[in-house]
């Protein structure tokens, strides 16, 4: 599987741009340390780049948007991008920032759906949100429809920082959950291995929406294809050297979808794939 900044730079590639002599890309990474991410984004300020492109979700957004109103920015993943206050609107931006919404009308009654095929008999499921992400509302929203629809009880459990996690797994073994559903959240995803811990130790499958589940252990996940949003973010890229204003470029959203499953967790939870899922899925960790 290609990284996320091979995905962006393929896209380049595809357009004609070639790395060194039609376009510099100056990389820089807070690994995770967000307290950097203010004096990355102002290195690039004072480095007059053409456009920056905040990957990373939204603390890297808000760190290049804090830093800059006049540089183009382009996000290639964020959640809902009007809740958050990083645009007007999807149709027009406005302002210096436009991008991919990881937003999409199905996700969470295809992961609800998954969970049933996958784990027969399950009847409640939990989903874990950080309350402090602002696009979580409308996406519980979207499980609270599903889980009517599919005739299952949807429990909610709140974690907003790491140290919150392991409490919040305690609140799931009490609620006798048949699974656990990770709404996205940049902190969940640097979580992942604790979460995928706390989930195998509860004899709980885990479902997420970033294949950083399932990579650490996890059962799951269910979401974009977040690689190809990388590329796709190239094309904005292009756009505005050309000439157009990031705020005139309407938010797009995922087109490319990808399913994920850890077959080596789903036998340590006693759990036997259907063949269906197995053939529908575009990667299978042993």
């Amino acid at each position: 599987m290609p990284s996320r900044m091979e995905a962006f730079r393929h896209g380049l590639r595809e357009l004609g741009y070639v790395e060194g002599k039609t376009i510099i890309i100056e990389e820089r990474s807070a690994d995770e340390k967000y307290d950097r991410l203010p004096s990355l984004a102002a290195e690039l300020v004072r480095l007059k780049v053409d456009v920056i492109v905040a990957d990373g979700g939204t603390p890297t957004i808000m760190a290049a948007k804090n830093a800059t109103r006049t540089i183009p920015i382009v996000f290639p993943t964020v959640g809902d991008p009007v809740a958050q206050g990083l645009v007007n609107s999807l149709a027009r931006p406005g302002g210096n920032l436009t991008g991919l919404s990881l937003q999409s009308p199905d996700g969470a009654g295809k992961r609800l759906e998954f969970v049933r095929q996958a784990v027969p008999g399950a009847k409640r499921i939990v989903v874990l949100t950080n309350p402090s992400n602002a696009s979580a509302p409308p996406i519980l929203q979207g499980y609270a429809d599903a889980a009517k629809k599919f005739g299952v009880q949807l429990e909610i459990v709140e974690a907003r920082t790491p140290s919150e996690i392991p409490e919040a797994f305690a609140a799931i073994r009490e609620k006798r959950a048949d699974a656990v559903v990770l709404l996205s959240d940049q902190m969940f995803i640097d979580q992942a291995p604790k979460i995928s811990i706390l989930a195998a130790q509860a004899m709980l499958p885990s479902i997420g929406e970033n294949d950083a589940v399932p990579q650490s252990g996890g059962f799951a996940s269910y979401g974009p294809d977040r690689p190809d949003m990388l590329r796709r973010a190239a094309g904005y890229v292009d756009r505005i050297l050309k000439g157009a204003k990031p705020g005139d470029l309407p938010i797009e959203q995922p087109i490319k979808f990808e399913l994920v499953v850890n077959r080596g967790t789903a036998k340590a939870l006693g759990i036997e794939l259907p063949q269906a899922i197995l053939l529908l899925a575009n990667r299978v960790i042993e």
